[in-house]
């Protein structure tokens, strides 16, 4: 993905209270569960910094979050950079209450470019990845909840 290309958006309504929807997405335990698996640690604390590997079959990719931004309860936000390859996003999550369970208002805002000659860096590949995460892992997690 380009700096030059509109945030990944994704707008999804969850059936749950929003302090059960900012759980699942700020409890390191919850985040395994929906997220990614081998996540050791999460904290909902501006500074936090977390790593961890994942890989994708062909490639390992060394993840490194920073918390840039939290409001508890409300919207939690962290950096998003690969060791070893160029590029950095921003990932945004708000949560709204709503009569009937919660939203989450979600952005994924390249800052500096990923590299074209990696699959895995293509806005095609980056929405259907936070698709699959936020459409149905969390949507099917929170419901069985």
């Amino acid at each position: 993905m380009k700096s030059t290309e509109p945030p990944v958006s994704i707008s999804q309504h969850y059936g749950c209270p929003a302090s059960r929807l900012w759980t699942a997405i700020t409890d390191s335990e919850q985040m395994r569960q929906w997220y990614f698996d081998n996540i050791p640690d999460f904290q909902p604390r501006k500074g936090f910094r977390t790593s961890f590997t994942v890989d994708s079959g062909e490639r390992q990719f060394l993840h490194l979050w920073e918390v840039t931004a939290v409001e508890p309860g409300r919207k939690i936000a962290y950096s998003w950079v690969y060791g070893g390859y160029p590029g950095k996003a921003e990932a945004v999550f708000h949560i709204e209450e709503q009569q009937e369970g919660s939203r989450l208002n979600f952005n994924f805002t390249v800052q500096e470019d990923f590299p074209d000659t990696v699959p895995e860096f293509t806005r095609e590949s980056c929405l259907g990845g936070w698709h699959y995460f936020l459409v149905e892992n969390l949507k099917l997690y929170l419901a069985n909840r």
